[in-house]
């Protein structure tokens, strides 16, 4: 006797059908259309493969590449074609792990000694289509551990081997696609015939699961989809991204520079670059002294202790660097947060509720010991300095604190350019509460306190569970770059537990002690972070207001440097950035020069210019402006620097 199902679909409709129904069999149940483009089925929250059937009530959805869920299937599945085409052309080799990422996929292998290059890819890539084409299907199944040890130990792949160990009969599944099997969860498309178009993009070393002290291996990344035109399409942005890597443009404009000398993930800022930085910087700040914030400053360690009250250590010891032990105190750390310094701050007087909210600011470093596997340039650091405050207000205050720096949050993405971007609530790991400190009564307030105040701010939100702060779910804005490419920039955070942690109070009009919320916000986040994305979302090209060197001052001759020089005098009188190019060069050199540090304004002076205290003036990458008086143009410059923060749209 059949047994009667009911499934639920993303707009509340809901079917029977009979248990163990497949995904593919619902998609076809709603269309062959959508039957002919599925990827992959959620099940209640788990994506699986559309052949895996479905035993009881549920709520699903049908993943296509329509969706992130569709192409990490997809992409997933490549990743087992790949490793399928090693295995053929390089037999012996041994594999690690071989996840769906980003935009694509990677395998890390063992190669031995085997170094790959330019040919070889071409090589895997053909054998990837030449596999591809067979129309074999992934094919999974549940293997009693004992069994899937012996099959490893037989092909000599310890890495597998040792992943079995954290693994328990009823968990381990195989996937087999032609020759190919492989220890894995999945999910996987129905068939190879969906891959139709690859292309292997780099070669790099990744330590075996992240450890310097193990073997490195041969990560191999790449990218595959089933139109070409959607291949064409993603090189060519690849390309336009090669051109903007902050990395590249870093160094060819001045801004910073890593020293091996100096250690990983240690960025030096040179002088063009620092004063970006502290052009930023200061914005900020004069911002927040218009919001009442306060400026603090607190030391780069503290005491072991201290983060062990806050929960910092151990919850972030993977990532710490280790403990400075002292013969007389337990031991001091750098600074992974800024947090538990604010909490010393704000409890070195007693407060009362008129008091309240007290917002303390601080651009403060701190330190992360991030794997050398995962450092890049400006945008994965080992020290890097956050924008944050601490705002510790009455729980009644909590909405309008939090509407204010979404206010904020707004305005600095406004006046750096940053127009598409989405609102993302993270909350806490439903399944998984004992990640996180506090009660469910605060949780629950906090996350109604970011409901709430998204929605008065007009902000559409998605939310997203398991990417909560271990104290506090956050507001995370996800900012979409020129592009197109997502990164996380700034984060709010409602926090009842860090107070409770550090038994802060203030006194109540009824005379009682209560406890503060707090609230952590980072509008910039990782300044390092910020610029990195920044200098490849306008390729290099900053806002006037914020570009190191906002004018260059060009003589057509060496006979009017003197004039040159008093116009940079006038213009730095004025508060502005400007150059000089003096050198015995031709003027047509000087300006290609000048275009290619991207500033702003070129001010070509003559004997004309200089007979009608003038300059002829030149924007970047727009040519020749016409003259201008030289108090004309100080004032043309002035009004496009003074109306660059929007500080009406982002209210």
């Amino acid at each position: 006797m059949s047994v009667s199902i009911t499934l639920t679909f993303p707009d509340g409709s809901s079917r029977s059908y009979e248990s163990g129904v497949t995904g593919l069999e619902v998609a076809t149940s709603i269309s062959e259309g959508l039957a002919r483009v599925a990827v992959a089925i959620g099940v209640d929250g788990e994506t699986r493969d559309l052949a895996r059937s479905i035993d009881g009530d549920a709520t699903i959805q049908i993943y296509t590449l329509r969706d992130n869920e569709g192409w990490a299937t997809y992409w997933h599945s490549s990743a087992h074609l790949m490793a399928e085409a090693l295995q053929e052309l390089y037999p012996g080799v041994k594999f690690g792990i071989g996840p769906a990422i980003d935009k694509g996929f990677y395998y890390d292998v063992d190669l031995g000694d085997r170094q790959l290059t330019a040919d070889d890819l071409e090589a895997i890539e053909k054998k990837m289509m030449e596999l591809a084409k067979r129309n074999v299907t992934f094919e999974r199944r549940e293997v009693p551990k004992e069994e899937a040890i012996a099959y490893f130990k037989e092909k000599g792949d310890e890495y597998k081997l040792e992943l079995l160990k954290d693994l328990e009969d009823g968990t381990i599944t195989f996937y087999t696609q032609g020759e190919f099997t492989d220890l894995c969860r999945g999910p996987h498309v129905p068939s190879s015939k969906s891959i139709k178009y690859a292309k292997l993009l780099n070669i790099a070393g990744a330590y075996w699961r992240g450890d310097q002290e193990r073997k490195q291996l041969t990560r191999l990344y790449g990218i595959t989809f089933p139109k070409k035109g959607e291949l064409d399409d993603f090189l060519e942005k690849l390309e336009l991204a090669k051109q903007r890597d902050h990395r590249k443009l870093g160094k060819e404009l001045e801004l910073f520079h890593f020293s091996q000398k100096v250690g990983s993930g240690l960025p030096l800022w040179l002088p063009k670059g620092t004063m970006l930085r502290e052009t930023m910087m200061s914005f900020l700040k004069e911002e927040q002294l218009r919001r009442g914030y306060q400026p603090v400053i607190t030391p780069h360690i503290g005491r072991l202790e201290l983060f062990k009250t806050s929960g910092h250590y151990p919850y972030y010891s993977d990532s710490q660097f280790p403990p400075m032990m002292d013969d007389e105190e337990e031991g001091y750390l750098l600074k992974p947060m800024n947090c538990p310094h604010h909490t010393q701050i704000y409890d070195a007087k007693p407060h009362s509720y008129r008091d309240l909210p007290v917002r303390l600011a601080e651009f403060g470093t701190v330190y992360r010991y991030e794997q050398s596997g995962e450092l890049s340039g400006l945008t994965r650091v080992r020290g890097f300095t956050q924008d944050d405050a601490h705002i510790f207000c009455r729980p009644d205050q909590i909405k309008k604190e939090f509407k204010d720096v979404i206010d904020l949050t707004l305005l600095v993405f406004s006046s750096l350019g940053f127009e598409e971007f989405k609102a993302q609530v993270s909350l806490r790991d439903a399944s998984n509460k004992e990640k996180y400190v506090g009660d469910d009564a605060q949780w629950d307030a906090a996350e109604r306190s970011i409901r709430e105040a998204a929605v008065e701010m007009g902000l559409e939100t998605i939310e997203v569970e398991g990417e909560a702060a271990f104290y506090g779910p956050k507001l995370d804005f996800m900012v979409k770059d020129a592009l197109g490419r997502e990164w996380q920039l700034g984060t709010i955070q409602v926090d009842y537990n860090l107070p409770q942690r550090f038994d802060l109070w203030y006194t109540g009009s009824d005379d009682q002690k209560h406890r503060p919320v707090m609230i952590h916000r980072a509008p910039f986040g990782s300044l390092e972070r910020f610029i990195g994305v920044l200098i490849e979302h306008c390729g290099g090209n900053f806002p006037t207001w914020l570009a190191p060197v906002q004018v260059q001052v060009l003589p057509v001759g060496q006979t009017f440097n003197a004039y040159a020089e008093k116009v940079v005098a006038h213009l730095q009188s004025a508060g502005f950035r400007a150059e000089a190019d003096l050198r015995h060069e031709k003027v047509g050199y000087k300006i290609r020069a000048a275009e290619m540090q991207k500033t702003p304004y070129m001010l070509i002076v003559g004997q004309q210019e200089m007979d009608g205290n003038s300059v002829s003036v030149r924007r970047h990458g727009e040519g020749d402006q016409g003259s201008e008086t030289l108090e004309a143009f100080l004032a043309l410059l002035g009004a496009e620097v003074s109306t660059a923060f929007n500080r009406e749209k982002a209210s």
